[in-house]
């Protein structure tokens, strides 16, 4: 067992926000605009569903940025119902939104995901954004350029840490995360040949390919994730060994169970509660789970449809508890994975799902390390 050692406060750099499952959940639009200062601002339409979509928009910098302020105005009727990683606000049609402190700094030639949105109403992209006063690239000036400059610094800087202290992670979750589950070993080769300093952490060990991968992590096959929070299990592994970074990907069993997805957010609240009060700087990535698809002789023909609509309520779940200084990002594990070829059995994934599963957490956790 590893325990976790100094509490470390990580600089969050850029967040995965989630893009919904297959079918009608799939990617189903993009629009890239081009700012005259070299930057482009992508809209990206996620998920769509009966009467409202997700969004996330990304900044790639041409010149350094620091501080942005984006603005567009939507069809009429929609409107944005919740947000995150964001200071936002909506006059009728007109969006702006502006960066929160740790998400304002974009370098040269960086691509980075700043902030996402559920929505209601239409789903068609704006016809013109705006970036800090700037509209697209071969548009008319706007008529009225905002003068306001983020001037304000964060009063609650991230501390520094001593050095060598490598960032503590747990991966949190069922068999999926622990036995049969592998992907901690591929991820672990790829944030160490990224050059991340850090350690898995947890009360579980098991060797994971490769063999120099931290065994250690909290992937209890066949536990239900309102379960082992209602019996206290979940508060108990998060005191043993308490992480500065936690990978959830929990609720497998309970969609299984036909658990409502009201009462696994719950319990995903009651985790993030217990994990701030003993690590107030907690990064808390959570999974939209991989697709169920099980065999005949499983049975669970809902199964599938059970995990959407769990997958559809988190980024709304997250929006509301994310903070400043211990930001919840969801990271989505469902679109693109393959029951047929990244399972064995149309729940567990195999080596090729493992694969999967470890690029997603790693196109997030880059990020959240990068100035840790």
């Amino acid at each position: 067992m590893r325990t976790s050692g100094t509490r470390r406060r990580l600089a969050v750099t850029a967040v995965a926000a989630a893009a919904l499952g297959s079918g009608a959940l799939a990617v189903v639009s993009a629009a890239q605009a081009q700012a005259e200062e070299g930057c482009e601002v992508d809209y990206r339409i996620a998920g769509e569903w009966n009467g409202g979509f997700q969004a996330n928009i990304a900044i790639t910098a041409g010149e350094p940025i620091d501080g942005w302020e984006v603005g567009w105005d939507f069809p009429d009727g929609t409107t944005v119902d919740s947000a995150w990683n964001v200071d936002w606000s909506q006059n009728g049609t007109t969006f702006s939104g502006s960066d929160v402190g740790w998400n304002a700094a974009i370098d040269s030639g960086q691509t980075r995901e700043i902030f996402g949105f559920i929505g209601s109403g239409s789903a068609a992209e704006p016809v013109s954004i705006y970036l800090n006063g700037e509209r697209c690239e071969g548009q008319s000036e706007p008529t009225e350029t905002p003068t306001d400059e983020p001037t304000e610094t964060p009063t609650d800087e991230p501390t520094s840490e001593p050095p060598g202290t490598p960032v503590s992670i747990m991966p949190l979750g069922d068999s999926i995360t622990g036995s049969p589950g592998c992907w901690r070993g591929d991820l672990w080769d790829l944030l160490v040949a990224a050059g991340h300093d850090i350690s898995y952490v947890g009360s579980l060990s098991q060797d994971c390919w490769p063999s120099e991968a931290d065994p250690y992590h909290e992937g209890h096959g066949g536990v239900l994730v309102t379960q082992a929070v209602t019996s206290g299990d979940t508060r108990m592994w998060l005191e043993a060994n308490t992480p500065d970074v936690l990978l959830m990907h929990f609720g497998t069993n309970d969609v299984w169970s036909a658990v409502p997805p009201e009462q696994i957010l719950a319990a995903y609240t009651s985790i993030v509660e217990d994990l701030r009060e003993l690590n107030p700087d907690a990064v808390i990535l959570v999974a939209q789970i991989i697709p169920l698809h099980p065999d005949e002789s499983f049975g669970c023909v809902e199964c599938p449809q059970r995990a959407i609509d769990l997958n559809v309520a988190i980024p709304g779940w997250a929006a509301d508890l994310t903070t400043e200084r211990s930001p919840i990002v969801v990271v989505d594990q469902h679109t693109g994975f393959d029951p047929e070829t990244d399972t064995y059995d149309g729940v567990h994934p195999d080596e090729d799902g493992y694969v999967k599963i470890a690029a997603n957490w790693f196109a997030a956790l880059d990020g959240v390390l990068a100035q840790s």
